[in-house]
């Protein structure tokens, strides 16, 4: 019996969640595998209900399960509240709460999906497969921040700050990583401007010391931004701290076709892992059925993977997503092909993965 909490939270967040857990549902069926689903409200949606976007009831919910399946947080609703009373503070403060360090995020060009992406023919044709490894519970998003009145008006700060201990664990999980993909690993940083950075770089330069297998490179963050366009096969594990590693994924979903492929697990605290697609709520299309559901549906995959241990259930997961793909199904921001609505891709992936 696996207990997985379940956190739709705002915008396409529901939509995408319940098909993620269909697809659960079936491969539960499958294999046999039983789970203990329960629901907590999170992000606006509590914000709206009980005035906090991660309320005490939804922790202990997540603080008590063997996995958390997150939709999305935030929309312009909420958008005036001030910064820690936002759907977006209900997110720092799971990921803080549950102690998840280190945030994986696979960017695959699947081989049907050349046309979605908007770099030229010449570049894919050795495919992309990067996985980028953020850290997640230090750096600018959590060091000291906030605001102050002076004489011309006011004052805002937010500081990048990490110390040894947190690069050093992030660099081994990227170097592991790496030993099972290409061996090797390009640190992301800015050390040309920035103390936190040169401390990142020494830090990583150490840990690389027991890895002489993995190819270690540096690169400043700019450029990786630009490296990343104009010639994506050269990556194989991207390290990067928080705030990069935000921008930069983002980035890595566009090229692959849609960010509404990539999903992402977010590991290594006590016990549970996080599990989110990177996608934002997309207000905008909230409610019209055309949302992606795929990385939601990913996700589950890589929660079925890292939580579980039930690689073979994951796998059929991957390789029903492939196979949609690959008979041209595809949701509207996929581009050309057999469009389906939401409900009809998770409808598809069940299909499949019943075989």
């Amino acid at each position: 019996m696996y207990k997985v909490a379940i956190l739709p939270g705002d915008g396409i967040g529901p939509e995408v969640i319940k098909e993620g857990l269909k697809v659960l549902k079936a491969v539960g069926e499958k294999y046999n595998l039983r789970f203990e689903i329960k629901e907590y409200p999170f992000g606006g949606e509590a914000i709206d209900k009980y005035g906090d976007p991660y309320p005490e009831e939804t922790k202990n919910g997540c603080l008590s399960s063997d996995a958390v399946l997150l939709g999305a947080v935030g929309g312009p609703k909420w958008d005036r509240l001030e910064g820690n009373k936002r759907p977006e503070a209900g997110l720092l403060a799971l990921r803080k709460s549950l102690k998840v360090y280190a945030n994986l995020r696979p960017a695959v060009l699947y081989p049907y999906l050349k046309k979605a992406s908007p770099l030229k023919d010449e570049l894919l044709e050795k495919g992309i497969d990067i996985l980028i490894v953020r850290e997640l519970t230090g750096g600018i998003y959590f060091g000291p921040k906030g605001i102050e009145p002076i004489d011309s008006g006011f004052r805002a700060y937010d500081m990048e700050v990490y110390e040894t201990h947190e690069i050093e664990r992030i660099a081994v999980i990227a170097f592991e990583a790496a030993l099972k993909r290409k061996r090797k690993v390009t640190s992301v940083d800015k050390a040309n401007v920035l103390e936190s950075s040169r401390l990142w770089r020494k830090t990583v330069e150490e840990v690389a010391k027991r890895y002489p297998e993995v190819e270690l490179e540096h690169m400043y963050v700019d450029n990786c931004a630009m490296q990343l366009v104009k010639n994506p096969t050269q990556f194989d594990v991207i390290l990067t701290n928080n705030m990069f590693g935000d921008i930069l994924s983002d980035e890595a979903a566009q090229i692959v076709g849609s960010i509404g492929m990539l999903p992402s697990a977010s590991l290594r605290g006590d016990k549970v892992g996080l599990y989110e697609p990177i996608h934002g709520s997309a207000p905008d299309i909230a409610g019209k059925k055309i949302a992606n559901p795929l990385a939601t549906i990913l996700s589950v995959a890589m929660m079925l993977q890292y939580s579980f241990g039930e690689e073979e259930a994951a796998q059929d997961i991957r390789k029903a997503v492939e196979r949609a793909l690959e008979e041209g199904f595809r949701t509207a921001d996929l581009g050309e092909g057999i469009v389906l609505s939401t409900e009809e891709m998770g409808d598809k992936i069940v299909e499949y993965v019943k075989g």
